[in-house]
């Protein structure tokens, strides 16, 4: 009824369409971008409900992207409002991280700062994928909040490490979260949460924006530039250079990303080809020929804590600093 309530009135509005953005629900969440001329506020309602949807402030960043997916920055929701709507929807999302070698140093601050941050109030469900299960720490999960933890091989190789993630993920999906889980969203473990990261993140399929590349012109971006591998784009072509740190949305559509980039890896393994950046270069390539529904900004991958910018008001999620020769298995 609420939806179908926000479709007719957003049918009602859209002739006046022309600048300020405001998200509208769907049966998928807030994904689609509404744009409305002359209001303070976007509002919709009923006769004895009105529901304040986005509260249009003056950004210094894009907010929405050529094909009409909300980039999501601080200003652009209402807290409150949206946890209210998805809290009916009884969701439960699934997260994963690898914590492979000395990388299992990291996943205590992680889980820590992730119940205090991370979907707070939501069904949580964290998989971690690591080498050494008995070195991962005790910490205290809260209400409908559950830790599992996975054994896998180890590499030799951080390379390897990255490119084994996808079809890690691939084989999770199939094999249990079809009715274990909503959404899903893969994260790096050498990080940290240190503010809201909420449903106002959940969509089809998201991308978040890479922290180092965010403002940089696309002639910078550093996508697989070899025609000869599988995660390839043309000087000249891309939208945005999306972090590997940081990706997710429903299973059906990130199980179709990681199939996908799986089956590429494997095909440019088979001839002798590395992708720059491994995943992330494959990732590259996917969110291009497959659009993200909705963007994060880099407020939910931000460089380091002790790091400003000044587009960035609020760091949401964070890497750590950390000496990478001491921590990776290889240079």
């Amino acid at each position: 009824m609420f939806f179908s309530v926000l479709k007719t009135q957003w049918q009602n509005a859209k002739e006046n369409a022309k600048k300020a953005f405001c998200l509208f629900g769907t049966k998928d969440g807030f994904t689609i971008v509404v744009q409305v001329v002359g209001l303070l506020n976007c509002r919709f309602g009923t006769e004895n409900k009105s529901w304040l949807i986005f509260n249009p402030t003056i950004l210094n960043v894009a907010s929405v992207t050529p094909w009409s997916a909300p980039i999501i920055w601080e200003g652009t929701f209402d807290p409150i409002l949206i946890d209210s709507i998805y809290k009916q929807q009884n969701l439960t999302i699934a997260t994963t991280v690898f914590a492979l070698g000395k990388y299992t140093r990291f996943v205590k601050d992680f889980l820590e700062s992730a119940e205090q941050h991370y979907f707070v109030g939501f069904r949580v469900h964290y998989y971690l994928f690591t080498d050494q299960p008995e070195s991962v720490p005790e910490v205290k999960m809260g209400e409908n909040r559950s830790l599992t933890v996975r054994k896998v091989q180890s590499f030799k190789r951080w390379q390897d490490i990255s490119m084994s993630r996808m079809e890690q993920l691939e084989k999770l999906i199939e094999n249990e979260l079809a009715s274990e889980a909503d959404y899903i969203f893969c994260l790096d473990i050498d990080t940290k949460f240190y503010g809201r990261w909420g449903v106002e993140s959940l969509g089809r399929l998201v991308g978040v924006i890479h922290p180092w590349l965010f403002d940089a012109p696309r002639n910078r971006f550093t996508y697989e530039r070899r025609p000869e591998s599988q995660a390839y784009i043309p000087a000249g072509e891309g939208d945005y250079y999306y972090a590997g740190a940081a990706f997710g949305g429903s299973l059906e559509d990130v199980h179709h990303l990681t199939k996908t980039c799986r089956e590429k890896l494997h095909i440019d393994a088979a001839n002798s080809i590395e992708a720059v950046w491994q995943e992330e270069s494959h990732l590259n390539k996917y969110f291009l020929l497959n659009k993200p529904s909705k963007l994060l900004s880099p407020e939910y991958m931000w460089r380091d804590i002790n790091e400003s910018a000044a587009q960035i008001k609020v760091i949401r999620f964070s890497n750590v600093a950390k000496n990478y020769a001491e921590v990776r298995p290889n240079p």
